[in-house]
Formats: structure tokens, sequence, C-alpha cells
């Protein structure tokens, strides 16, 4: 196999590491944080110290990153990508990838989009929900990697595609949790049980397995040890609505809830799982 550099290790970066190291592949791996690093590099990885040229003899760099504008100055300071593959999982704008592609050519680099839906535990098993976007050719050459994340990467069709769909899934995200909290705030207002409340939801069309899945969160305030925090929702829908609204989508109805997110920056919910949607829902946030 040959060797990989992954640039960004947070919580979905070092599982994507993880998995990566545990299928057998050569790992080199770079953090703004070199601390968070440590658990890659006990499991065999090596440490990137310096950016400029560190893709140097490497067939792909991975990058987990917070958003395009980080993810073009990192991948900058590579320098010369000596022909290998930038492959950045992270969400970003349609402008933005298609930017960074041009960026990458620049820099003598192939560029395959591949935004991925999933969390720590998918990221650890294998089982990611990948999105690409780029010339075909590079998305075959690059199969055999993108296979150990996920079973079935999906081509989606030329760059800004997949940054296309993830952005579409990530608005979902949010406005599911919010409409499913604000059911939950009326039922447990009215005194409606709540479990009687989602034997009737379970079977309807109307279900999405993330009920179940941030209920009890949800009925126990308990936001910590997030997968994908509130901040990052935030930023997503922000993101969302920017290149919606490029596209002359009328984004008017979202604006209400990028407002209620805006309300948890300086609260202890900006770090807590999305789901803390729900302690906004209730019509006060508590500094902290």
């Amino acid at each position: 196999m040959a060797t990989i550099a992954l640039l960004g290790t947070g919580l979905l970066g070092e599982a994507i590491g993880l998995r990566l190291l545990e299928r057998g592949v050569r790992l080199k791996v770079w953090n703004r944080t070199a601390k968070k690093c440590e658990c890659l590099l006990k499991q065999g990885a090596e440490l990137i110290e310096n950016l400029d040229g560190a893709a140097r003899g490497c067939q792909s760099v991975i990058t987990v990153l917070r958003d395009g504008p980080v993810s073009a100055e990192v991948i900058a300071a590579l320098g010369d990508l000596d022909t290998g593959c930038c492959i950045p999982m992270g969400t970003m704008g349609i402008s933005e990838s298609r930017q960074l592609a041009k960026q990458v050519c620049g820099q003598r680099g192939a560029y395959l989009e591949a935004p991925v839906l999933g969390s720590r535990s998918e990221a650890i098993n294998g089982t990611l929900l990948m999105m690409t976007g780029g010339e075909t050719s590079e998305f075959e050459k690059q199969l055999p990697l993108l296979r150990i994340l996920a079973a079935d990467p999906k081509w989606m069709g030329p760059t800004g595609s997949a940054a296309a769909a993830k952005l579409a899934l990530n608005q979902l995200i949010a406005s599911l949790t919010h409409s499913y909290s604000l059911a939950l705030r009326l039922v447990q207002a009215s005194g409606l049980d709540v479990e009687c409340f989602m034997e009737v939801l379970r079977p309807s069309a109307l279900y999405a397995r993330t009920a179940d899945k941030k209920l009890e969160r949800m009925l126990s305030n308990d936001f910590s040890n997030p997968n994908f925090s509130t901040a990052l929702l935030r930023k997503d829908l922000k993101l969302f609505v920017r290149e919606a609204n490029m596209a002359d989508v009328n984004t008017e109805a979202l604006m209400g809830l990028v407002d209620l997110l805006n309300r948890a920056e300086g609260t202890s919910l900006d770090n807590g799982d999305y789901s803390a949607l729900h302690a906004l829902t209730a019509g006060s946030v508590e500094k902290s």
C-alpha cells in the first residue's frame, strides 16, 4: 500500500487514521495541535513536523479540516504535491471546492472531493457514507483507498457535486433535528407521554432514525462527548444558506434556525452534541 498523508486528526480525522492503520496503510499525520496525533503515532503513524514538502512520495493527501478556507491554507503549505491526489473529506462550499481544485492543480496535484456522512464509529468500522466529485479517472484510481473507509463510495459528478450533496445532507440534519425538537417540546408541554408519541411516530412515514438516536440526549439534556458539535452544525448551515442564495434558492425559512443556533455561541451548548438544539427550543439559554 502506498503512503498516505492525513491532515487533521480531530474526532473524525483520528478515527479515519485508525482505520487506515488497521488496514495496513503507511500513514503520515499532521494536526495544528500536534498532541492530537499521539493516538495515531502510538499505532505506527509518522508525524509530519513540517508541511512544506510533506506530500512528496505520497499517493494521496486526505484532509479532514474545519472548512474550505482552512483546507486551502493547509494544502497551500504543502507546496509541490508531487502528482499526488488531494482528497478533502470535510464539509466545504461548492465554490470553495472548485477553487481548491484549481489551487491543487497549480501545486501539481490531482483533486477528488470526498466528503463523508457518519461519525467516529462509522469511520473506525469502514462504514462511512462517502460522496465524491471530480474526474472519473481519479475516482477509479483512488477506489482501493476509499473502500477502506466506505463500502460503496459514490461518484456524484464533477467537482462541486459531492460538496453540494454534503451541504444538502447537513442542512437536513439541522432542519430534522429542529423540527423533531419542536415536536417533542409540544408533546412534553401537553403532558402526553413521550414514549406513547414515539410508538405512533416510529411506524409512520415521518420517522427518521435520528429520532431515537437523539431522544435520550434530548430528554436528559446530556450533550457531552459529541461526534458533531452545535458549533459545526451552525457553521455548515450558514454555508448552505450562502451557497443556496448564490444559486437563487429562497432560504428565508432557514434564517430563524440560523438565529436560534447563534444563541448557542458563548454557552456550553456550542461544544456539545448538535442535539443541544433541544435546549435552544426551550426558549432560554443559560450562559456558562
